[in-house]
């Protein structure tokens, strides 16, 4: 079934499948792809930005040094196929060294078609990568803290006999978000091409949305992901504007497509959805000797997320209030990270007001 249902990757509003061969390789890197509409030296020559030299013609890529293995392939197989089967020669910089790839050839359709795989193989990799980045709303203003405190206070006073619940699966309350979109950003140009999307961003629809003001924002009321409030993974407290207009997802839907559209974020959904994180199975911590011992010897065994009972929390707190907040910036946040004031990281700013 996979030969008749082929993954497919987009690439700048083009579609690709990847090419099921019959023979097997043992790493990750022997993966082959082919352009959709047929051999990828079909592809329209508009495309990309290729020169005519002296000798042929030449084309340049910008590639993350993380991704480089990729394209190499094992004892540089990948890379001698797609230089034998596109009659071209690929120039990549040294291991752990910023820079172009550079593809030459004496036919313009073959340079074509060796740039076209790099693409393909380049995204369908990156995809595997671990997010690094996020766009955020902060939400750890004082007051929304507090009350989450409070919150949390009152769970494990009337809830912590239900099953799963504990201390440990509560949201750091300086790092209480609103999550617009996560972002895989392996360089420090990939980082800034990222902040320059955000400035556009305020140039092209932020201003003209917000109108020079604040987003009045109202945090209230619990929810949660799944489908049976007695296993539960997240429990996130609902946000919406004051005024009961939709400026607040506008933005972060025009925010998400702008960023997918760049290619430096997957598409998940039609709609962002606008939810602050409060507690969450990940974040649980056993204390077991067993725990213990694999934290001593290195071990991270794989283990199914515990799930928590969250009947009587939703019941007792459906309508907690935690406060309102002003909210004037989006962050490029940086993952597992902490600034001074106990927040991520923050790569780059957008302020609206």
């Amino acid at each position: 079934m996979e030969v008749l249902r082929p993954t497919l990757i987009r690439i700048g509003g083009r579609i690709y499948r990847k090419n099921l061969q019959q023979q097997s390789y043992p790493n990750e890197e022997e993966d082959d792809f082919y352009a959709g509409s047929g051999d990828p030296r079909d592809e329209p020559y508009d495309a990309f930005l290729v020169e005519e030299t002296e000798k042929g013609f030449q084309c340049a890529v910008e590639v993350p040094s993380l991704l480089y293995k990729y394209i190499i392939g094992k004892k540089g197989e990948t890379k001698k196929r797609m230089e034998t089967e596109t009659r071209t020669s690929i120039s990549i910089p040294k291991p752990g060294m910023e820079g172009q790839i550079v593809i030459t050839g004496q036919q313009r359709s073959g340079v074509i078609s060796a740039r076209t795989r790099i693409d393909v193989l380049v995204e369908s990799f990156r995809k595997k990568q671990p997010f690094t980045h996020f766009l955020s709303f902060a939400l750890n203003q004082p007051v929304i803290q507090e009350k989450f405190l409070q919150f949390k206070e009152e769970v494990l006073e009337k809830c912590s006999k239900d099953h799963g619940v504990s201390s440990s699966l509560f949201q750091n309350p300086a790092k209480l978000h609103l999550t617009i979109g996560t972002l895989v950003l392996l360089n420090e140009q990939e980082i800034q091409k990222a902040c320059e999307l955000l400035q556009k961003s305020k140039e092209d629809f932020t201003d003209k949305t917000v109108g020079g003001k604040p987003l009045t924002v109202e945090v209230a009321g619990i929810e949660y992901m799944n489908d049976d409030p007695a296993m539960i993974d997240v429990l996130y407290a609902k946000v919406h504007m004051k005024d009961g207009s939709d400026k607040l997802q506008l933005i972060a839907n025009r925010l998400m497509e702008q960023f997918v559209s760049s290619g430096l974020m997957m598409k998940e959904w039609d709609s962002v959805k606008l939810h602050a994180t409060i507690m969450n199975t990940l974040f649980r911590k056993e204390s077991n000797a067993e725990e213990q011992n694999n934290a001593i010897t290195g071990k991270l065994p794989f283990k199914e997320r515990e799930t928590f009972d969250g009947r009587n929390i939703l019941k007792v707190f459906e309508n907690f209030h935690f406060g309102e907040v002003q909210l004037n910036s989006v962050h490029l946040s940086q993952r597992f990270s902490t600034d001074s004031s106990g927040y991520y990281a923050t790569s780059g700013q957008l302020t609206f007001s």
